[in-house]
């Protein structure tokens, strides 16, 4: 016996410290069912459930699109919550990153088709709005790689005016408040528009910034390859050259022995003689 503990001595006996890097890596990796992915999924069960309240009884019946608001409602209520939790509690993970943008696309997407399937908004609205949702979508994943385009203050009030845009137009809503509608949804589509272009400026910046640092560090990573390189080159010629000169000087010491030894040999000869 050596008296060594287990763990010096390689052995299995040691126990985790509580609170290392695997303890910290467990307790940061969220669970897939957290309240903020639960929040998710409801907004996504929530997508056909509105689109069949909106259009039952062939989507002019007041009681039905008013349960059909409060489907939307709900879902605009828990877009605010879930994102929220998820920062504030730890409960960010892969699946919410991706579910959590296609359920909100979806919900209004659907609004936005059944409202001008109906008549009651013009298609074109529709096709501005879901023109910049997907595309500002398609652009964050073009940019990922580089850095993520956080949402401006814009982009929050668009959310706002759109989600309140379309809920009044979800419900049955007449004279005043029909005309107030379209001003909001003025107000929506002009938002809409103004941070989806400013999105656009921010996703060239930060991928040109991106491709600069990628090439710096390239040109930096090939400079330091090189420099290593030629300081092996240099220790390598330095000891081929210690290595002739020593080489040298054992040959001219080998020759010179012979050279000197020969005449005091003969001299030796030619006494004994």
């Amino acid at each position: 016996m050596t008296g060594a503990p287990a763990s010096a001595a390689g052995g299995s006996g040691a126990k985790p410290v509580r609170g290392g890097k695997l303890g910290s890596a467990a307790v940061n990796q969220a669970s897939l069912w957290n309240i903020a992915n639960l929040l998710t999924m409801l907004r996504l069960v929530l997508v056909p459930g509105f689109v069949m309240l909106l259009l039952h009884n062939g989507g002019y019946d007041p009681v039905w699109r008013s349960f059909a608001w409060a489907a939307f409602a709900v879902a605009m209520i828990t877009d605010l919550f879930d994102g929220h939790l998820a920062r504030t509690y730890n409960l960010v993970t892969d699946f919410g990153k991706i579910a959590d943008p296609i359920a909100d696309k979806a919900i209004m997407g659907a609004a936005l088709i059944c409202l001008s399937y109906l008549g009651d908004l013009p298609w074109w609205v529709t096709g501005v709005i879901l023109f910049r949702e997907i595309g500002i979508t398609l652009m964050r994943f073009w940019v990922i790689r580089h850095a993520v385009i956080p949402a401006s203050r814009g982009g929050k009030m668009k959310t706002l005016a759109q989600g309140t845009a379309v809920g009044m137009y979800v419900l049955a809503l007449t004279g005043p408040l029909a005309t107030l509608r379209f001003w909001v949804m003025a107000v929506a589509v002009v938002l809409t528009v103004v941070t989806g272009l400013d999105y656009v400026r921010q996703a060239v910046v930060l991928r040109r910034k991106g491709l600069a640092a990628e090439k710096a560090a390239g040109a930096n990573a090939t400079s330091a390859a090189a420099a290593v390189t030629a300081g092996s080159a240099g220790a390598a010629g330095s000891g081929t050259s210690e290595g002739a000169a020593g080489s040298g000087g054992a040959v001219a010491t080998e020759g010179t022995g012979p050279v000197s030894g020969a005449p005091g040999g003969r001299g030796s000869a030619e006494a004994e003689r």
